[in-house]
């Protein structure tokens, strides 16, 4: 269901995938995807990203962020199939995925926005999730109006609009959480 927020929409399905096909899907990529563990400078330090990466592209382009390049791996048939199944529900095009594994509640993805150049402007981000819950918190930079979605296991949760240039996104640590999580972010890289 699409909501309108101040610079930009969101589309949130949480029931976008069975929990059937979801833990099926799941247990693929979790176990066929070839994880890295990459680094960031923070503060002049080099460090571990907390949490797992994948990244995929349809036309061999690499993908860069936070000063490091993710190595570009082929779609495998599975993420065809999904990149079909979000292009038909979002009417949007996407060419490229960010697979990240949260191995627990410490693993996270602090505050940031998706507003690489390369992503152009005002790009919709198709953020799959799979496995365990966690909030998804949402801060926009001028009004400080805050948003909180609990991202459940098989739900599709669409950016759209401005987002990526008014409003900032986290996954947060949780010392409550235990259970491995994937997501998927589907993107266009121009």
């Amino acid at each position: 269901m699409r909501q309108e927020i101040e610079n930009g929409w969101l589309d949130f399905d949480p029931d976008f995938l069975s929990n059937k096909e979801a833990w099926s899907i799941y247990n693929e990529l979790y176990l066929n995807t070839k994880w890295t563990q990459g680094k960031i400078r923070i503060f002049g330090r080099l460090i571990d990203i907390p949490r797992q990466e994948a990244f995929h592209s349809l036309n061999g382009q690499n993908y860069r962020y936070s000063g490091q390049q993710l190595k570009t791996e082929p779609f495998s048939p599975l993420l065809i199939d999904l990149l079909g199944r979000i292009e038909d529900y979002s009417n949007y095009t996407f060419n490229s995925v960010l697979i990240n594994l949260y191995r627990d509640g410490q693993d996270s993805n602090g505050w940031h926005a998706d507003n690489e150049p390369e992503l152009g402007v005002n790009p919709a981000i198709a953020s799959l999730s799979l496995g365990a819950e966690r909030n998804f918190d949402l801060k926009h930079n001028l009004t400080k109006e805050k948003i909180r979605y609990s991202l459940n296991h098989g739900s599709l949760l669409i950016m759209g609009g401005e987002v990526q240039h008014y409003w900032k996104h986290q996954i947060a640590k949780s010392a409550k959480i235990s259970q491995p999580r994937i997501n998927l972010t589907f993107r266009k890289i121009i």
